[in-house]
């Protein structure tokens, strides 16, 4: 099936599949934070301090530099980022 693709498809559909792991890891990263028990019932609902977070490893480290190359993620001491986050 993939022998059909030429090679830039096959690049974007990994490229897209990383950054959906990315941002799922990362929500999931900040819900539980978010909800973790040192938080009271009555405590107004702090949000997430959360703004970086290594990438899953299901894919190669070639994906995360090609995205952090295309500005898609922001790399600062192995923690990986959403671009509008690093202010």
């Amino acid at each position: 099936m993939t022998d059909s693709l030429p090679n830039e498809e096959i690049d974007k559909i990994l490229l897209k599949r990383a950054m959906n792991a990315f941002k799922r890891r990362l929500k999931m990263s900040r819900l539980g934070d978010e909800s973790g028990s040192h938080r009271g019932a009555f405590s107004g609902g702090k949000t997430s301090g959360i703004a970086g977070i290594t990438p899953p490893r299901e894919f190669p480290q070639e994906v995360w530099d090609k995205l952090v190359e295309q500005g898609r993620l922001v790399e600062a001491n192995s923690l990986y980022s959403m671009p509008s986050q690093n202010k």
